[in-house]
């Protein structure tokens, strides 16, 4: 009898200790170990982080960080932190979230448009990944777009403003090599080179046309006309007397910096710089901003006509009035002045 009570002691010590057991197992691989309520959460691994930094950055993700790191040192996880970006639901259990963590790295749409210099660009870029904006900087300065045909002046134009999706973790080598496959590739399409090659004008002279006629309009209706008068100017030697690289010319000047030009005055023409449209013949040395697709097409399909002046109009704001002959064009350049004086625009 008394052997009996041993056994059964025995017997409910071990059950209760595997129950424990049992329970501490369930814990540690099966029961939800989140601790948000929104539906999902974005964890964030740069490159190089350890163990300590992963769990830094989980603490106010988890209800028990110590059964999470049982489960991470039992799998190996806790060795073998990816970098990247992840997801991480609620209600997820420990086993879901280290395999989340280990193996679903999961992308992102780099978007960019508009920029207006380098700096410009770099900022856009690393705000979306991880990369910062001095490796992008640091990186414009090598031989690795000099060997592809770009100069200092031009290596915007190799950025194609659009959306691309890009692991979060990717390196500016990285992102600039993907870059230039985009750009080969944009090249290839619509048979953009033969169009370029059937103008006169190489794809870096084209990005530098396109970049004028961007800044003047964002009417896409309106670019392949106003890419039109720069043709004919260009065809009959003309200057382009373009007012937006007037504006670019004088933004490199200390007195400009950080002044939004809203009326093109003598004092800029007089600018002694290359990119100053009116006072040099032909193209500017680089592009003035990162042109737009439409705006790029819009010079390669430009249109045919006979103008060769264009001036906003004040009545249909956004877009412009075009003219034949230089009377025709004075006549419109009046009705904008005095729209200009009457709302006050003296610079």
């Amino acid at each position: 009898m008394y052997i009996r009570k041993i056994l059964y002691a025995i017997v409910t010590i071990g059950l209760l200790l595997m129950g424990g057991f049992a329970f501490y197992i369930y814990n540690v691989m099966f029961a939800a170990n989140t601790n948000f309520n929104e539906d999902f959460k974005h964890i964030y691994i740069k490159t190089g982080s350890d163990y300590e930094d992963l769990t830094y950055q989980l603490n106010d993700y988890l209800l028990d960080t110590s059964t999470f790191t049982v489960l991470a040192e039992r799998k190996n996880y806790s060795n073998n932190i990816k970098p990247g970006k992840f997801i991480i639901k609620r209600d997820m259990n420990n086993n879901q979230i280290i395999n989340s963590l280990r193996s679903n790295n999961i992308t992102v749409d780099v978007i960019f448009n508009n920029a207006k210099n380098l700096n410009d660009l770099a900022g856009k870029i690393s705000n979306q990944i991880e990369a910062d904006s001095m490796s992008f900087l640091t990186l414009f300065k090598t031989d690795y777009f000099i060997d592809k045909g770009f100069d200092e002046k031009n290596i915007l134009s190799m950025y194609i403003p659009n959306s691309y999706n890009f692991f979060w973790n990717t390196n500016a080598e990285k992102f600039n090599e993907r870059m230039f496959e985009e750009y080969t590739k944009f090249w290839q399409k619509n048979d953009r080179v033969e169009k370029a090659n059937k103008i006169g004008l190489s794809k870096i002279e084209i990005m530098i046309l396109a970049s004028i006629v961007y800044e003047e309009s964002k009417q896409n209706i309106d670019l392949p006309r106003i890419a039109g008068v720069y043709m004919n100017r260009l065809k009959n030697n003309w200057k382009l007397g373009a007012d937006p690289t007037v504006k670019f010319a004088a933004h490199q000047l200390d007195q400009y910096k950080n002044t939004i030009i809203r009326r093109v005055l003598n004092k800029h023409l007089r600018i002694d710089s290359p990119y100053n449209t009116y006072k040099y013949y032909g193209l500017p040395p680089g592009i003035i901003s990162m042109p737009s697709i439409q705006a790029v097409d819009a010079v390669l399909n430009y249109e045919k006509h006979n103008y060769y002046f264009f001036a906003a109009d004040p009545t249909n704001p956004g877009y412009h009035s075009f003219a034949k002959t230089l009377s025709e064009h004075k006549k419109n350049a009046r009705i904008l002045h005095r729209d200009l004086n009457r709302r006050g625009i003296k610079k």
